[in-house]
Order: C-alpha cells, then structure tokens, then sequence
C-alpha cells in the first residue's frame, strides 16, 4: 500500500498596488498545477506608498517564501526587489513577461497608469448593468423582459442556473435563468424569445440527488419528499432533456463543471451563434 503523501505548505506573499484580483487569479491557476502543494496566501493589496511597503517587507522577513507582485511604480518595485534580494527570497513581477511580449507585438509602451483594468469605463458600467440583471431575474423573476437577456439558462433545482448567472455577469453578459419545476408551466413567451439565446442546463440524477440531500441537511431539513426521491429526480432530468429537445436549445451538462467552466460554454455558444455580444474579459 502506498502511503499518502504530505502537502507541501509554503508562503506566498501577492503585493499588488491596485485590488489584486488579477495576482490572485494568477497565483491560484498556477498552484493549481502542482499536486500536494498548499500556498498560505498573504494578500497586500493597494500598495502605494513607502510605508505600505515597509509594512509589506516586514511580514515577508517573518514569514519567507515566494513573492508576486504587480507593483508599477519603478521606486516601490526597486525597494521591494531589493529587500527581497538580501533576504534571500524570490520575487517576481506576474505579468511582465506577458506584457513585454504583448508590447513587442504591438510596437507600443507600456502604461504606468495604476489600476488602469479597472477605471470607470464603458466595460465597468456594463458589468454593473449585467450583474443588476443578473440579479432582478434570477430564479424566475421578471419574466417579462427576458429578450433583453444575452442568455436565458433553464434548468431543474440544483444545476448551479444563478452562479451560473452572476459568473457571467462579471463578464458584461446579461443572463437570466427559469427553473424548471414539476407541475408548473413555462413563463410566457420563453419559447418564442427572439434575441435572447436558451441554454438548457442538466446532471445526473445522482449527483443532483447528493447535491440536494447536502441543500437539505444544510437547512436541517429531514423531512423526505420528491425533491430528493430518485426516481422523481429521474423523471425531472428526463423531462427537462425532452423540453430542451422539443424547442431545439443547446444543452450543457454540469455534472463535472465548474461554475467557471459552465460560464465558458455558454460564452463560445454566444460568440459562435450570436457575434453582435461582446464578451468581456
């Protein structure tokens, strides 16, 4: 028998002097790749100043390990590289290599803007306006105006429709979503909708029943009914199947998706059928 292996712990330390949603997107994804390693994450975001720094090196001397950052200004980048130098530890920029071979490509120099990804531009404000959407008509709500939508996702309880929804909300994609429910009838108009595209969500039955059964044990709720009875669950998949069928809409299956996965889906059906979407990224 083979004995299980110990995680790996290390210290990584993400400076970042705007949110650092974007380094800490990139340190995820790339610890990801590594089996059996387990980063504890120090996060220092909005680093502007020599005394924010400072603090920055303190707590790196305390807790050595790896360092990325994404510092534009070049005197706060020299401090920190430097202090990193003498104490021995790695410090990388995450993203200078992209961009120095994007500005290669393009022929064109760099901004030293601060947090320019996330200045209040027409991107900004349209992500505001599909999250608002996102959120006025989820599960069912507002049926009235679902051809506004970029995307309506239907689906029975547990297909993950809502973080579905949100997820592509912060892409600028407004996106609705319809649960099916045993013995209700479809809002009107959602088989005739003539902008919006229908994507029809499903799972397995066994794993819509193990995810419910969490739900219920979540809500201490102990009670048995159809909503965790297998061979109903059954029935709802293979009703749903047949309505998705019937009307002709694409069907992704989560079963083994991420939310993140699911979203990324639906967007290549979007830009594949309906190009006048503009997928933000």
């Amino acid at each position: 028998m083979t004995a299980n292996r110990l995680a790996t712990y290390f210290h990584i330390h993400l400076v970042s002097d705007s949110t650092g949603e974007t380094l800490n997107a990139v340190a995820r994804a790339v610890c990801a790749r590594f089996d059996d390693v387990l980063p504890i994450e120090h996060i220092y975001p909005l680093v502007r100043s020599e005394k924010q720094l400072a603090r920055v090196i303190e707590e790196i001397e305390a807790a050595p390990g790896v360092v990325l950052h994404t510092i534009i200004d070049m005197g706060l980048r020299e401090r920190l590289e430097k202090a990193c130098a003498s104490l021995e530890v790695d410090c990388m920029a995450a993203l200078d290599p992209l961009t120095a071979a994007m500005g290669r490509y393009l022929g064109a120099s760099v901004s030293s803007k601060v947090g320019a990804q996330h200045a209040l531009d027409n991107d900004y404000f349209n992500r505001m306006a599909a999250l608002n959407y996102a959120i006025a008509h989820d599960d069912g709500q507002s049926t009235n105006d679902l051809d506004n939508a970029d995307v309506v996702l239907v689906g029975i309880s547990r297909t993950s429709k809502t973080p579905t929804c949100i997820y592509l909300a912060h892409r600028g994609v407004k996106a609705a979503n319809v649960p099916l429910v045993p013995g209700a009838t479809l809002p009107e108009g959602l088989t005739t909708l003539k902008r919006a595209m229908v994507v029809g969500l499903t799972a397995s039955p066994d794993r819509l029943l193990q995810i419910r059964r969490n739900r219920l044990l979540s809500l201490k709720e102990e009670r048995e009914s159809a909503y965790v009875d297998a061979e109903a669950v059954r029935d709802e998949v293979i009703a749903a199947r047949r309505l998705y069928e019937r009307h002709g809409w694409p069907v992704i299956d989560v079963t083994r998706r991420s939310v993140e996965e699911t979203a990324a889906a639906i967007v290549n059906l979007l830009t594949a059928g309906r190009g006048k979407v503009e997928i933000l990224s």
